[in-house]
């Protein structure tokens, strides 16, 4: 399981990527779509290190994170669909599994928190 969710959240930031390269480049269009690749890649970068965490803690903590990042990252594509008139299929789906992503972090983190209560 680790290893697909380290695979998947790649994709997904380099997905991003492909996705920004078809926007033109303006001053407008870079500044949300240098923040969109930021906080995408951030979403698989702090999930590979909370899989290294030393603690229940840190894990929580890490996996905070890439909620953060992921919820971010869904920010942003909301914002391309509103202004841009092209690659509104792509956002979408690039949305729903950023969506996805977000459900099984967080459903992770009551896990983890859960498991910390009974211990």
């Amino acid at each position: 399981m680790k290893q697909q969710l380290k695979n998947r959240t790649q994709k997904y930031a380099a997905d991003c990527w492909h996705l920004c390269t078809r926007f033109p480049m303006s001053r407008e269009f870079n500044a949300f779509c240098k923040q969109l690749i930021r906080c995408s890649s951030s979403v698989g970068a702090n999930y590979r290190a909370a899989c290294r965490a030393k603690s229940d803690a840190d894990f929580i903590n890490k996996l905070k994170i890439v909620e953060e990042e992921t919820d971010e990252s869904m920010y942003f594509l909301e914002l391309l669909l509103q202004v841009s008139d092209k690659e509104h299929e792509e956002i979408k789906r690039l949305h729903r599994e950023a969506n996805e992503l977000l459900s099984i972090v967080v459903a992770s983190i009551k896990t983890m928190r859960a498991k910390n209560r009974k211990s």
